[in-house]
């Protein structure tokens, strides 16, 4: 009895150990990841100039990926200089698009 609990403690070790393989990263990585996301939503968010609520960001090891739909180029512009203004930030990919009118 006592091996089969042990082998059943090895098997969950190694497979936990292969989730973070899978990924390659660490947690540690995924949680700055959701902080450097986060900190560049709220500046987008707090932002007096344009209406940048819409706009979806992700971020992997420093680069921010913008998302979305905006009203004119000048909130494209501008979401773009916010979010490379954030502490991290060592990359921005511009996805957004302007909406026609």
């Amino acid at each position: 009895m006592q091996i089969v609990r042990f082998l059943a403690v090895v098997l969950v070790v190694f497979s936990l150990g292969g989730c973070q393989a899978m990924t390659g990263r660490t947690a540690g990585r995924n949680v700055d990841d959701a902080t450097l996301t986060g900190s560049v939503k709220t500046k987008l968010a707090a932002d007096k100039v344009s209406s940048l609520t819409r706009v979806d960001v992700d971020s992997t090891d420093g680069v921010v990926s913008l998302n979305g739909v905006v009203d004119s180029a000048d909130q494209k512009t501008r979401a773009q200089e916010l979010a490379s203004q954030v502490n991290g930030v060592k990359k921005v990919i511009n996805n957004l698009q302007v909406q026609k009118k």
